[in-house]
């Protein structure tokens, strides 16, 4: 008798019971893969902020108030380093400027994704233009 009590209990729970799903909430002004874009580009800003100071410390043109922009930043690539959930490394492609978004260079920087610099390469310096 306590085996059909529990049989009908369970056929019943099991019967009744729908399945549940997850829905991602996107809290921002972009599309998902976008803000995840935005988001990894933003995690890795401290090693980009090295190289950009290492690639243009010798640069006598070199504007002193150099930033980049997350929106501006390209991932150029993702490698896999040690299978599915082991490290990455990301290739960005980054556009310095200075004062009010005026490009100077182009650079390829190479990050790991625990935030370790691991390379970086210049490609090119835009002429300087001062308005005073």
């Amino acid at each position: 008798m306590k085996r059909l009590i529990l049989c009908v209990v369970s056929i019943f729970i099991l019967g009744t019971s729908s399945p549940v799903y997850a829905k991602t909430v996107n809290e921002a002004d972009t599309e998902l893969c976008d803000t995840f874009k935005y988001a990894l580009i933003n995690r890795l800003r401290e090693p980009v902020d090295k190289a950009i100071t290492e690639i243009y410390k010798d640069d006598p043109e070199a504007p002193e108030d150099l930033h980049w922009a997350t929106y501006d930043t390209e991932i150029v690539k993702i490698k896999q380093i040690y299978g599915i959930g082991g490290a990455y490394e990301i290739t960005l492609k980054v556009n310095p400027y200075y004062r009010a978004h005026n490009q100077y260079g182009e650079d390829i920087v190479v990050v790991n994704s625990d935030g370790r610099l691991i390379t970086y390469e210049h490609l090119k310096t835009y002429p300087r233009v001062d308005f005073y």
